[in-house]
């Protein structure tokens, strides 16, 4: 797969062409079906950080306005404009859990994320709480749904604060949020591990 560099826009005249297309709220990406204009010199780190060419964006605002025109495609993610597509690597989520409020207590909780780049949301049927575990090490990875198919890791401080509220259920150990049981973990696997 060869990568498109000619035509390749820069950082600015992308977020410029986002701006355009922007209104109130998140732009109406479902709508706009460009034809593709290949790979763009963009990532997005496990940690959140956005590289373009290879050196990270420092700028929030402009990771922001990236954020809201990113798509998602099967296992590709896309920043689209009404008249461009271009193919970006994300190297786990798009988007990091930063922090989350909980509301409530027991199944009447609702558990509000909010992410790096400022989005906030409500976990729950439309938007699951998510656990993978490596198959070597046991680790776990918690991923929130945010939007359209795009999902934040939710990092370790909040993970280990979600895991000091939740309870066990049915053989599982998990989270309420919004009428909805999150299984994170077998119950018979829960271990309190003291770090001293």
């Amino acid at each position: 797969m060869s990568k498109e560099t000619i035509n390749s826009p820069s950082a600015d005249s992308l977020a410029e062409a986002a701006k355009k297309a922007q209104g109130k709220g998140l732009p109406p990406i479902h709508q706009w079906t460009p034809d593709f204009s290949g790979d763009l010199d963009m990532r997005i780190a496990r940690d959140g950080t956005w590289f373009h060419e290879g050196t990270p964006i420092n700028r929030e605002g402009l990771v922001r306005l990236f954020s809201t025109i990113l798509k998602r495609e099967g296992d590709d993610y896309f920043l689209v404009t009404p008249v461009e597509k271009w193919r970006i690597e994300v190297e786990d989520a798009p988007f990091v859990a930063v922090d989350f409020e909980a509301e409530g207590a027991g199944e009447g909780q609702s558990l509000v994320f909010e992410t790096n780049v400022g989005d906030r949301v409500v976990a729950g049927e439309g938007n699951p709480i998510r656990v993978e575990r490596d198959g070597e090490t046991g680790e776990p990875s918690p991923y929130v749904m945010v939007r359209d198919g795009l999902e934040a890791l939710i990092d370790r401080k909040s993970f280990y604060r979600l895991v000091e509220i939740g309870e066990e259920r049915d053989g599982w150990f998990g989270l309420w949020s919004d009428g909805v049981f999150f299984k994170v973990i077998p119950a018979e696997e829960m271990t309190v591990e003291d770090d001293g």
